[in-house]
């Protein structure tokens, strides 16, 4: 366990400073940027590896494992992102356990996960996830096409109303590739439909933008991320 306590606070301390160099070169020095660690698959011996290195913040993609998790550690001080696909019928778990939701991808899952907020009396903010690239393959409302963000703009208005949630950012993932630089395009179109939206419906305050894994958070910092979502570079890779 100590070793894998060393190896683990290593690599988290690498990517740390990695990041911070890229926010203070990119970006205003005042913003922050957050690293949520993945740690969906991985077993309880090595969270707590990682709580004991000082991280706090974990992201989970699967609502029944990580209630397992959350109730396992629910001494512990820590920040649980619910970075995956939800479905309506895991609304309950995710309004009950989580604290931040970066994968609200259309009204009907906000209104199930809000009206479950309502009955377990929390308020929970949460990120809307944007498909920036067009692919099928991948969640998210479809904002690829700047034509199509009028459109955004009245599904994010109608999102708004709701009264247990508050959307607080955007999320999205690119299309994979062995270049961190590629997913750049992506990433400023995020942050651009962030200002578009803000502009377009005042009061609204967008302020966090979810963009960067292990394989191109630096990417994520440079166009503007506050929120990265980065597990096997610091925990290892997964066993399935």
């Amino acid at each position: 366990m100590e070793n894998l306590s060393e190896k683990i606070a290593q690599n988290y301390r690498q990517i740390s400073e990695q990041v911070e160099i890229a926010r203070l070169k990119h970006r205003n020095p005042l913003d922050k940027v957050k690293i949520v660690v993945v740690s969906k698959r991985k077993p309880m011996e090595v969270i707590q590896a990682a709580i004991a290195c000082g991280i706090h913040d974990f992201g989970e993609n699967y609502p029944e494992e990580a209630a397992e998790k959350i109730s396992h550690f629910s001494g512990q001080k820590l920040t649980w992102h619910m970075i995956g696909h939800i479905q309506s019928r895991k609304a309950p778990l995710v309004a009950s356990n989580f604290q931040l939701v970066h994968s609200i991808d259309t009204f009907r899952i906000a209104d199930k996960l809000s009206q479950n907020c309502k009955q377990f009396h929390v308020d929970l903010p949460v990120l809307l996830e944007c498909n920036m690239s067009g692919e099928e393959s991948k969640f998210g409302i479809s904002a690829y096409q700047r034509e199509s963000w009028e459109q955004v703009v009245a599904q994010v208005a109608e999102i708004a109303t709701l009264k247990q949630i508050k959307l607080v950012g955007l999320m999205t993932m690119p299309p994979w590739s062995e270049d961190p630089e590629a997913s750049r395009p992506y990433f400023a179109l995020l942050r651009e439909l962030k200002d578009h939206l803000n502009l377009q419906l005042p009061g609204l305050n967008l302020s966090e933008l979810s963009m960067g894994t292990s394989t191109d958070y630096l990417a994520g910092v440079k166009e503007g991320a506050t929120l990265l979502r980065i597990g096997t570079a610091i925990l290892g890779s997964r066993v399935y």
